[in-house]
């Protein structure tokens, strides 16, 4: 595809609106987990894979002359989500604080570096008529901001489709702004085809992850009614975790799928009477015979 000659009024003004709400997007889940102290929920690899996106979706979007916030849009996409990344590494991993801090300085470091240098080694050969690695660093940012969603459903099938740790203001704002940015694409002369693959995926997974949350509340009011009327939280009551521990599990044991409490209940096979004295009268007899 040939670079953008020309930038209608209105594609610059959707692409400055997609730009704010992906500059401040996650300002509220950074809050958030600074509050708490704690990212339980958040998947780190989502934020760093995140982040390196904004490598070559930055690199993509220079050399395709796209209207001025939109290139800056990956920069700051970029910054914000290795910030996430650090609080993850830290509050998670218990990283120390200038551990976490030096680590994240040199990632910026090096991913600034390989932009620039990309930048200039891809745009001279694009003027000249060779669109391959244009189409290329275009693609790798498409395929690492979509697989950055992929740790976040095996989350959100651990809790039975309850989405924790990721920020619902951060997730309406990061749609608003993959929408915008989206509009602005379509209101340029010529339609990016990977670009708008991007921005309609990313707002797609998040209509998914918001769904999720909303079958978990409507499923779940029952059993949160008791537990408000107890006083007690979610993770206190001790009916919502056994409705948690119901989860799907993947378990390669053909006993497990065919015994009959497990396939009723989906709850682990218990342990029979018999098998609970045997192991006593065992550890018994052994404590008997060392005396």
């Amino acid at each position: 595809m040939a670079p953008q000659t020309s930038i209608p009024t209105s594609a610059n003004v959707l692409g400055t609106i997609g730009t704010v709400c992906w500059c401040v997007q996650l300002i509220p889940q950074i809050i958030r987990n600074h509050r708490t102290k704690t990212t339980e929920g958040l998947p780190a690899a989502m934020m760093f894979l995140w982040s390196l996106s904004g490598v070559p979706f930055g690199v993509y979007a220079i050399v395709q002359h796209f209207n001025i916030p939109i290139q800056v849009q990956p920069q700051c996409f970029c910054v914000l989500c290795l910030v996430s990344w650090a609080q993850c590494m830290h509050y998670g991993r218990k990283w120390r604080v200038w551990t976490t801090y030096l680590v994240t300085v040199a990632i910026l470091a090096v991913f600034a570096g390989v932009q620039t240098m990309l930048v200039l080694v891809i745009r001279g050969p694009y003027h000249r008529g060779v669109s391959w690695p244009v189409t290329f660093v275009g693609i790798l940012a498409a395929v690492l901001l979509i697989v950055g969603y992929v740790p976040v459903p095996f989350e959100v099938v651990k809790r039975r489709g309850r989405v924790i740790g990721i920020d619902f203001v951060f997730l309406a704002i990061d749609w608003a702004g993959a929408f915008f940015s989206l509009m602005a694409l379509v209101a340029q002369n010529t339609f990016d085809l990977i670009g708008g693959v991007l921005y309609a995926g990313c707002a797609a997974i998040e209509i998914g992850i918001v769904v999720s949350q909303l079958i978990w509340l409507f499923r779940t009011r029952a059993i949160r009614r008791r537990a408000k009327n107890a006083e007690l939280s979610w993770e206190e009551f001790p009916e919502a975790q056994q409705w948690e521990d119901r989860r799907w599990r993947l378990k390669w044991n053909l006993k497990f799928f065919t015994h009959p409490h497990v396939r009723d209940t989906g709850l682990p096979k218990p342990v029979d009477d018999l098998e609970v004295n045997t192991s006593g009268e065992e550890s018994k007899k052994t404590n008997t015979d060392r005396c």
